[in-house]
């Protein structure tokens, strides 16, 4: 398997979290993150994460709100440089939010870093979602 076919496998692995995690369960999101003090993470509801622990928490946090989500990565562009890769592409889903309906679709930028010969997450950012900041201010 290529370099590129990994990252895109690690890739599937996180947005396979994802939609767990918007369905209420974010335990399948230490399988794809590095656990490092470097990770960070600038969610779609805004802030900005840095060091395993509180971007686990933030994903953590969110479960509890979170149901009937459904997240794909759509347009994905991977490239690499040795023991990093990123990604880009746009997130598009829909779920509940704390019972509100909320649909979005925003760019997203994943950075990926070989670790023991398997690819980890270190960095997700993706755009702000004013469709998910309004339905928190209603929470």
């Amino acid at each position: 398997m290529s370099a590129e076919e990994e990252v895109r496998r690690a890739s599937k692995q996180f947005y396979t979290a994802l939609n767990r995690m918007a369905n209420g369960d974010a335990s399948l999101m230490a399988n794809a993150w590095s656990h490092g003090q470097e990770v960070t993470a600038m969610h779609p509801i805004d802030g900005r994460e840095i060091g395993w622990e509180a971007v686990k928490a933030s994903f953590e946090q969110f479960a509890q709100v979170a149901t009937e989500g459904k997240i794909e990565l759509k347009d994905q562009i991977v490239r690499l440089t040795g023991d990093v890769a990123y990604e880009l592409g746009v997130e598009q889903g829909e779920g509940k939010v704390g019972g509100h309906s909320v649909a979005f679709r925003h760019r997203v930028t994943n950075i990926y870093r070989r670790e023991s010969g398997e690819w980890r997450m270190i960095h997700h950012h993706s755009d702000t979602s004013p469709a998910m900041l309004d339905v928190l201010a209603k929470l």
